[in-house]
């Protein structure tokens, strides 16, 4: 159980923020435990498994020296985001610059870490981690170009519908912190995860306590975190915690909903469609993208699905994002309204 204390300072300074660099990293970890542990993401592990041909073996032998299936991640690796969305560009560069000193002491602890040095090849992920370790720069380079290589086979192709699902968790998060206050919006992150007497337990394999300090608290929704809750209380930055995001089980889904013949003869076959398509909320580009239509057309049957009540729109950050209603929700389903 980790047991991390609050003050009212800090939770005056929670946000939110979603990482693609953190979804990356977690997925290794997903790709680690393998069908066995993660059925949830399996038809991900399935397409990554078609495009891994495009990645180095050496490079995939790194990362899972790095991310184990279990046990500790080293911090460097997953630095806070500095805003609400910020690239993966960005946060890159975050651990490019990482301290080459505690770059080294952080691979040194993992290499030595008994939960996340279980399993079989031990003393070669321990030669591949020292030989890091040894160099000046800790080894940062071959980590990020290993990194980054791997980001854009198995997390890029994915990014737009991962990162609208992790937007509608923050919107639902912010929500409940309107209607009930910190505490309903805290004690409904996750089953492992509770909050009273300004202290958010975490259930993990090991004990620990950490104090924010007044250094705020950062959300991260993480689709790849799965089952689990990812911890990071490293200084001198805000302690992050990361969880799974609603409607989880949605997020690899080909499109459930279908228009059927007679919802495509009132709508019309675009918009019908494009109501279809929207199992999880987008933004005007991506539904053009899904659609393969031009962003303008696209954006003319969205405001007329809206007008009509079968869609919602709000804003996160720069984005417009769309989703169907309840009565969206009925009229694609053939369900009546209800008295």
């Amino acid at each position: 159980m980790i047991h991390l204390h609050v003050t009212a300072i800090d939770l005056a300074r929670v946000r939110f923020a979603t990482s693609p660099l953190m979804e990356t990293v977690a997925s290794l970890r997903t790709l680690a435990a393998g069908r066995r542990g993660a059925h949830l993401h399996r038809p991900w592990i399935e397409g990554f498994a078609g495009r891994a041909d495009r990645l180095r073996e050496r490079d995939l032998e790194l990362l899972r020296a790095l991310v184990r299936p279990e046990g500790y991640i080293p911090d460097f690796l997953v630095p806070p985001p500095g805003r609400r969305s910020a690239s993966f560009t960005e946060e890159l560069a975050q651990v490019a610059d990482a301290d080459p000193e505690i770059v080294a002491r952080e691979l040194a602890h993992l290499a030595v870490h008994r939960g996340a040095q279980q399993g079989p090849g031990r003393e070669r992920r321990q030669a591949l981690l020292q030989a890091l370790v040894d160099r000046p720069d800790a080894g940062i380079g071959p980590i990020t170009e290993a990194i980054e290589a791997y980001h854009r086979v198995a997390i890029a192709p994915d990014w737009k519908r991962i990162d609208a699902l992790l937007n509608d968790d923050i919107a639902y998060r912010l929500d409940a912190l309107a209607d009930g206050g910190v505490d309903r919006m805290m004690n409904n992150l996750h089953p492992s995860v509770t909050f009273a007497d300004q202290t958010l337990r975490i259930v993990k394999y090991y004990e620990g306590h950490a104090d924010c300090g007044g250094r705020g608290l950062l959300l991260v929704p993480c689709a790849f975190a799965w089952p689990d809750v990812l911890v990071r209380t490293a200084q001198p930055s805000s302690p992050s915690v990361s969880y799974s995001p609603r409607g989880l089980g949605r997020l690899w889904e080909e499109h459930p909903e279908q228009a059927g013949p007679a919802l495509a003869g009132i709508l019309g076959h675009t918009r019908a469609a494009l109501l279809a398509q929207l199992d999880l909320p987008m933004s005007t580009s991506q539904a053009a993208t899904q659609m393969a239509l031009s962003a303008p057309t696209v954006s003319v049957h969205l405001q007329a699905l809206r007008a009509a009540g079968l869609l919602t729109s709000r804003r996160a950050g720069r984005q417009v994002l769309y989703s169907r209603t309840d009565l969206g929700d009925r009229l694609l389903a053939g369900r009546p309204q209800p008295t």
